[in-house]
């Protein structure tokens, strides 16, 4: 089958594009830069706010996967966020508009999403029947509801989006776990190696995580169930406590002490590596509900096993996801 993944240059474009590849399919990559080659990846010009010559690449496809948004690994300034919301919904637009007129739409249009979504909590998890979003809750920084308007704003677009013929899914996705360089676990493995791998801010907030095999393999499932489409939590079943999370990841790598931070110590830390502490202090909890409904069975469901393989993966050289 052909994809069309727009934005798929980055870390998470990377990781499906060579997946996708590795399995046999036709992958284009729609790019706002040059990019490096990859075996099996076209990629094609696309400026992710206005139609082009691209759009023919989405005639006659058979799935999108937009992936398309300005990191989240920034500095949460006010120049910043609002390129995060431009970037994702301008780009939700275009592709939206560029599937409803297409003569021959693609089957479905999985728009990357976040579970940033829901409300920060350390009480029961979120799913996508029953959890709650976020963007009202109590003493958390008032800035923190605008990573959820974002959120809402990016699936609202592809929810307007008139494409009949065309099946959508929101893919709420957890932090990553990849060995791809530029993601959360090779960020977190090299902090975890300097001695810093410790709790923050005492560490009872929840980390929602994904593997990178699951990762794939969800999307191949959720491109073959045609009876699924709205939100879809990509998360692995058991989130954990921060301070839990890294402590299995230090096991994993062999490292037997991680220093604690407290809050103000992760705000200079965030600062230094030019990103913001509400990646760190903001208690996800999520679960993939409809996934599971759906039968879809994790390979990595459990942290322990999903860091061993990872760390052990971390000293190969890298080689396709499949």
């Amino acid at each position: 089958m052909k994809v069309v993944i727009p934005g798929g240059t980055g870390h998470l474009g990377r990781v499906l594009g060579r997946a996708l590849a590795g399995q046999g399919h036709e992958v284009v990559v729609l790019t706002r830069r040059a990019a490096p080659p990859e075996p099996g990846v076209r990629h094609v010009h696309w400026d992710g706010r206005r139609a082009g010559p691209w759009t023919a690449e989405i005639d006659g496809s058979d799935v999108v996967l937009n992936l398309a948004g300005r990191s989240v690994n920034c500095r949460y300034t006010r120049a910043n966020l609002r390129e995060m919301m431009n970037s994702r919904v301008d780009s939700a637009r275009v592709v939206g508009g560029a599937i409803e007129r297409a003569a021959r739409p693609p089957r479905v249009w999985l728009q990357m999403s976040t579970a940033t979504i829901y409300a920060h909590t350390s009480g029961p998890p979120n799913d996508e029947a029953t959890g709650t979003l976020g963007g009202a809750e109590p003493d958390v920084p008032a800035y923190w509801a605008y990573s959820v308007d974002i959120a809402k704003a990016w699936e609202r677009e592809q929810d307007v989006a008139d494409t009949p013929h065309t099946r959508k899914v929101a893919l709420r996705t957890a932090m990553v776990m990849s060995r791809e360089p530029g993601g959360a676990f090779t960020m977190l493995l090299r902090l975890a190696r300097l001695g810093l791998g410790g709790p923050v801010a005492g560490g009872a907030q929840y980390l929602s995580w994904i593997h990178d095999d699951d990762l794939v393999r969800a999307i191949g499932f959720l491109i073959g169930r045609d009876d699924v489409r709205g939100p879809v939590n990509l998360a692995a079943p058991e989130p954990l406590p921060y301070r839990d999370f890294l402590r299995v990841l230090r096991t994993a790598a062999g490292i037997p002490v991680g220093l604690p931070a407290t809050r103000w110590m992760a705000e200079i830390g965030a600062f230094v590596l030019r990103s913001d502490t509400e990646l760190l202090l903001k208690s996800r909890r999520v679960v993939p509900g409809r996934l599971l409904e759906a039968g879809f069975e994790f390979t990595h469901p459990k942290w322990p096993a999903a860091a061993e393989d990872l760390v052990r993966r971390s000293r190969a050289p890298l080689t396709p996801v499949t």
